[in-house]
């Protein structure tokens, strides 16, 4: 089956002992909870298959503050969505898309 990581300015995201951040392993979704100014960067999914040992990296999703702190009608949260089944040939390119939702 398919796992999924993200990483955080190129580094691989440390979830251990954090209760701010989730990656659902189903959906591939990152949750953060209570934005702080240190959580502004860039976000990258990392979608692996440990049966073919590949991964795939989508591309860098970046999170900025509202110097405002008005956040409008949605709330930031970046997802990522894939058919429940993708068939390819083997040896072929496959390509996963991650992105996000908010404002």
């Amino acid at each position: 089956g398919l796992s999924y990581t993200w990483t955080f300015n190129n580094d691989t995201l440390s979830l251990r002992d954090d209760g701010r951040r989730f990656v659902s392993q189903e959906t591939g979704n990152l949750y953060l909870a209570k934005v702080e100014p240190w959580d502004v960067g860039n976000y990258t999914c990392v979608v692996s298959n440990g049966e073919a040992q590949q991964s795939a990296w989508g591309p860098p999703t970046p999170l900025t503050l509202r110097s405002d702190g008005v956040m409008g009608e949605y709330e930031p949260k970046i997802e990522v969505h894939f058919p429940e089944v993708t068939y390819a040939a083997k040896g072929s390119a496959v390509r996963l898309e991650c992105f996000a939702l908010g404002k």
